[in-house]
């Protein structure tokens, strides 16, 4: 099999694990708000490292952009940085497993979005399949038993609304900044989406008494899977691959997601959620497979939001958490 596909494989399956792990770091008395900023803090910290390490060992001369396109991705990232601080905030109060079928949502919003902003209506095998998306989600997300259920109104309104910002902020930024390397366009939505966290969050963070080594080793850990290692694997095999392929390996993110859940978390999964699952993957590998054009990926396209569909398969852009 191509390496490559493995590769890509592996960033997108690094993405699946994180809300899991970000829950057993809140079992240990972590908030949301400090496992995202610390994860955010040490990710920038590493890719600006990297940046820096690049410039001094880099013999042709770096590319300066220009000061308009680094404040816009700051501005994305901060936008990035909401979606993935409500992210982790919801699976403080449903299943992981919820969590990232709710944020799957992205797939038939993406579609809507494209309509509403750019104007591209869709065909009509493409809305039926966002119909199968959303019926399909009653099903892997347990809704056909409420009753049964253990769930959280409030929950689903993170998960449903960080679902949403994530789908406008690949949108809005899918042709920022092409022409610029993974490290620094990476380090500066990082940076963005670091900053924003603490402005939202900066009495807690400062008052904080869990600003200790426990925390940063979750925060060196999500960091490494959920902001370094994903948009390395993306930049290296997303253009020998394709945006066809690739938009199918990403979608591997649900079902480690899932499956974390169930051995991380001791989550259980009911046939019919199991049902639901493979009928939501299959919907969003056809929406995926159905973009255009298909072009090659540029290496240069930034860091990947997770489970985002991808918006311009020409730029193949997602954004780590």
């Amino acid at each position: 099999m191509n390496r490559y596909v493995w590769i890509v494989g592996l960033g997108a399956l690094s993405y699946g694990m994180l809300s899991s792990f970000a829950k057993v770091a809140y079992g240990q008395g972590y908030s949301a708000a400090e496992v995202t900023f610390i994860q955010g803090l040490i990710g920038s910290v590493v890719l600006w490292s990297a940046v820096l390490i690049r410039g001094i060992y880099r013999r042709k001369k770096t590319t300066v952009h220009s000061a308009s396109v680094r404040f816009k991705l700051l501005l994305s990232g901060a936008c990035m940085g909401i979606a993935t601080y409500l992210y982790y905030l919801s699976v403080q109060y449903i299943t992981a497993s919820l969590a990232i079928v709710l944020l799957m949502q992205m797939a038939w919003m993406s579609v809507f979005a494209e309509w509403i902003v750019l104007g591209i209506r869709p065909p009509a095998k493409k809305l039926v399949a966002c119909a199968c998306i959303i019926f399909s989600t009653f099903l892997a997300g347990g809704f056909t038993g409420l009753t049964a259920l253990d769930y959280s109104l409030l929950g689903i309104i993170l998960a449903l609304t960080s679902a949403v910002l994530y789908t406008f902020y690949i949108l809005l930024t899918s042709e920022l900044g092409k022409a610029m390397h993974v490290f620094e366009k990476g380090a500066l939505m990082t940076t963005g989406s670091t900053v924003i966290i603490f402005l939202i969050n900066c009495t807690s963070i400062w008052n904080s008494s869990h600003m200790d080594s426990g925390l940063f080793q979750w925060g060196l850990f999500l960091a490494l899977f959920g902001t370094v290692i994903p948009p390395l694997c993306f930049s290296i095999g997303m253009p020998k691959l394709g945006p066809g392929l690739s938009s199918i390996l990403l979608t591997l993110e649900l079902p480690a997601a899932v499956l974390c859940a169930f051995f991380v978390l001791n989550e259980q999964i009911s046939f019919i959620q199991l049902l639901g699952i493979v009928l939501l993957f299959m919907a969003i590998v056809y929406i995926n497979l159905s973009m255009k054009p298909h072009g090659t990926a540029s290496v240069d396209s930034g860091m990947p939001p997770s489970t985002t569909p991808v918006i311009n398969p020409s730029v193949g852009e997602r954004q780590a958490s």
